[in-house]
C-alpha cells in the first residue's frame, strides 16, 4: 500500500514543501517557492534520516541561501515521520498536512 507524506512550511519569504511517497518505491521531493529542487528515489521505503538540499534565490547583489531539508523516523505509527528545514543556521520544524 502506498503512503503519501506532505510537509509544509512558509520561512524567510519562501514556501517549502517536501512531499513523501512511500510503497515498493519512495520518491521524496522538495520544492522551493513551487520549483521541485532536489529529488531522491529509493527502492523500499525510504533511506532515513535523509537530507535534500536547495538554494533560496535572494534579491541581487545577495548571493543565494543554502537551505537543507531533514527527513527521519518518528517510531510513530500516527507520524511516522518528521521533518525539519535547516536555513540560515537555524532549524525549523515542518508541519505535516494533508498530502494532496
Amino acid at each position: 500500500m502506498r503512503q503519501r507524506y506532505s510537509f509544509h512550511l512558509d520561512q524567510g519569504g519562501h514556501s517549502v514543501t517536501v512531499n513523501v511517497r512511500s510503497g515498493w518505491i519512495t520518491e521524496t521531493e522538495l520544492l522551493v517557492d513551487g520549483k521541485e529542487c532536489d529529488f531522491h528515489r529509493v527502492h523500499g521505503h525510504g533511506d532515513y534520516p535523509l537530507t535534500l538540499t536547495a538554494q533560496v534565490a535572494e534579491e541581487p547583489p545577495t548571493p543565494p541561501r543554502p537551505l537543507a531539508v531533514r527527513l527521519d523516523r518518528t517510531g510513530r505509527a500516527e507520524h511516522p515521520l518528521s521533518c525539519v528545514l535547516e536555513l540560515s543556521g537555524a532549524e525549523h520544524p515542518m508541519p505535516e498536512r494533508t498530502a494532496r
